[in-house]
């Protein structure tokens, strides 16, 4: 009886000396809260949430604001937008290695990767700027160029062109050869034997080719130094801003309209002209066959292309780009509101 006593008299003390132990902690950790500075505090706050924001931006959903109107009408200028970045395997730093996916980007999917041009100033920015910039939801930017408008560091496009297709544009309307198959067919057929719902949204007319053609060779006149043909002026002047000023050295100027600036028809007769002009200078036919013998997709790679056709600079400009550069896919619209809901 004395023995069990005894032990309950030490578990009593045991028990004690943890509660009294336990109760002292928790009253120095008050006095620290106490003394602790509000701001120290609120610092510590942000750090954790930038933290946490970062971890979120970088591996799981990334904030993005639609910067152009290359994607109407899937998608429309400032449209907001959550990226999924898990799902072709994230980077593990911001432009620095890539955690592998068995999953890769597919025909059709709406895809996001750094802009081929985009000149970075460092990975600490570049961290910074993606935690304020997903802190606001996408409201805040701080990469901006010398006039104050946002850089286009990541590009928002369609993986139309897979490895092993073969693309050609007449008229600003593609066909595409797929891989181990010999037959042409336009994008419009392959899409609607495929119920594919998204548009392809034009701004130039098929009767406006004519005119751009014909500009084509007005501007390798100019370029050459030469008088045109009053006839090509006069073909040439439906997608032109003004029809002619004189300059200041006496010739005429021209100016094509804003968005015919980018065709590659107009491109196109521009070099065949200056190729003739200059047969011995390979650059004008290298250039050329661009133009006229189209795109090759190499393997694992992939073709990105803008909806909105006669204004987005895609792949037609920077070729294909490579499957482990993706960095995401779009998955939802969440403002405006009204607009709010899964991309496709």
């Amino acid at each position: 009886m004395e023995a069990k006593t005894d032990f309950f008299d030490r578990l009593q003390g045991i028990t004690e000396l943890y509660l009294t132990r336990r109760r002292r902690i928790r009253r120095i950790k008050k006095e620290k809260q106490k003394r602790k500075n509000v701001i120290l505090d609120w610092v510590e706050a942000f750090l954790w949430a930038a933290a946490v924001v970062l971890l979120i931006n970088q591996y799981l959903f990334q904030a993005y604001q639609i910067p152009s109107g290359s994607m109407i009408d899937t998608l429309l200028i400032s449209d907001r937008i959550f990226v999924n970045k898990l799902i072709y395997g994230p980077e593990l730093l911001p432009g620095i290695g890539k955690i592998p996916s068995p999953v890769k980007p597919k025909r059709n999917d709406i895809i996001i990767f750094e802009n081929p041009s985009y000149i970075s100033r460092g990975p600490v920015f570049d961290i910074a700027q993606r935690i304020i910039y997903m802190l606001t939801l996408s409201f805040v930017d701080i990469d901006r160029d010398e006039n104050g408008e946002p850089k286009a560091h990541f590009l928002i496009k369609r993986a139309v062109g897979m490895g092993g297709d073969h693309f050609t544009s007449e008229k600003g309307e593609l066909s595409v050869r797929f891989s181990g198959e010999d037959r042409w067919v336009t994008e419009r057929e392959y899409m609607a034997g495929r119920n594919m719902v998204h548009n392809i949204s034009r701004l130039i007319q098929p009767d406006e080719y004519t005119a751009l053609e014909a500009a084509g060779k007005l501007y390798a006149y100019a370029e050459l130094w030469l008088e045109p043909p009053r006839e090509l002026i006069q073909q040439a002047s439906p997608v032109l801003s003004f029809k002619t000023v004189t300059g200041s050295a006496g010739r005429d100027e021209f100016e094509l309209q804003p968005k015919y600036r980018g065709d590659f028809s107009y491109s196109a007769s521009y070099m065949a002209f200056l190729k003739s002009a200059y047969p011995h200078d390979p650059r004008y036919g290298a250039y050329l066959a661009r133009h006229v013998q189209g795109w090759y997709i190499p393997e694992g790679r992939i073709f990105p292309l803008g909806d909105n056709r006669d204004n987005s600079r895609d792949g037609r400009y920077f070729g294909p780009v490579q499957e482990y550069k993706v960095l995401g896919k779009g998955a939802f619209i969440y403002w405006p509101l009204d607009r709010m809901g899964p991309i496709r």
